[in-house]
């Protein structure tokens, strides 16, 4: 029963570690420190739009909370030394798809907008996709830019 309980709270931990992993990447969403900043803006023309990947976290957090759940898990199985074994089976195991699950909860769908800007150079940018904003080939956007970070928008 204590060992169940055990597993349950690991489990629960892992899950609120992985989902406080995950981080916005779209064109409106700011951190903290790029609040009440001034930005420069520059405006341009889209030239080029191509779906992208972008991959997820690989923090050490997955794959320590997959370890702890998977050292647990193993220890329930067995007695003695069989537990020891199972037990260090279950962390490395734990630990390999703790990373894997990290990796996949916070991979995310991205599009590259490529820009000609308005002083004629051509820049790309990447960020996450938005449900409710479509780019088009040729719409005219705004580029702004605080502290090397870039956001394409309408």
């Amino acid at each position: 029963m204590r060992k169940s309980l055990l597993l349950a709270a690991s489990i629960t931990s892992l899950s609120l570690m992985l989902g406080g992993c995950m981080s916005n990447l779209s064109g409106d969403s700011y951190s903290r420190d790029e609040a009440r900043q001034v930005q420069t803006v520059r405006l341009g023309t889209i030239e080029a739009l191509r779906p992208v990947k972008i991959e997820g976290t690989k923090s050490p957090i997955g794959a320590g909370a997959g370890a702890v759940v998977g050292g647990v898990a193993g220890s329930a199985i067995g007695g003695g030394r069989g537990s020891i074994i199972t037990a260090v089976i279950g962390a490395v195991a734990g630990g390999l798809l703790g990373s894997a699950a990290e990796d996949g909860l916070t991979r995310t769908q991205g599009v590259e907008i490529t820009v000609r800007e308005d002083d004629g150079s051509m820049r790309a940018y990447v960020q996450q996709v938005q449900e409710n904003e479509i780019f088009r080939v040729g719409e005219r956007v705004r580029i702004m830019t605080v502290n090397g970070t870039s956001r394409v928008a309408h």
